[in-house]
């Protein structure tokens, strides 16, 4: 099974919402998910990024690839750095 992290799109019209969910590749980006590990606010400003780091790093150290999206999200919060500092250790 191959696992992603992504964004569910939340909110109503014009307004969205995401949260940063761990999914199979091929479950619906809204659908079916196995963990929600964070939040993803576009309207305000500045941007609001929560995720649960240690979650994070756990799912891509076991495989999880993050989208694009996700993954330029992870580098502006530091998280790719984290994850290769994780990786070089082991």
């Amino acid at each position: 099974m191959a696992v992603k992290i992504r964004l569910k799109r939340m909110g109503s019209n014009k307004a969205p919402f995401y949260r940063v969910v761990v999914a199979n590749s091929r479950a619906p980006r809204d659908g079916r998910f196995i963990e929600e590990i964070g939040t993803y606010n576009p309207l305000v400003n500045p941007v609001e990024f929560k995720v649960n780091e240690e979650k994070a790093l756990k799912w891509m150290l076991d495989g999880a690839k993050p989208s694009d999206t996700v993954r330029n999200l992870f580098s502006n919060a530091g998280l790719m750095e984290k994850l290769h500092n994780a990786k070089n250790e082991k």
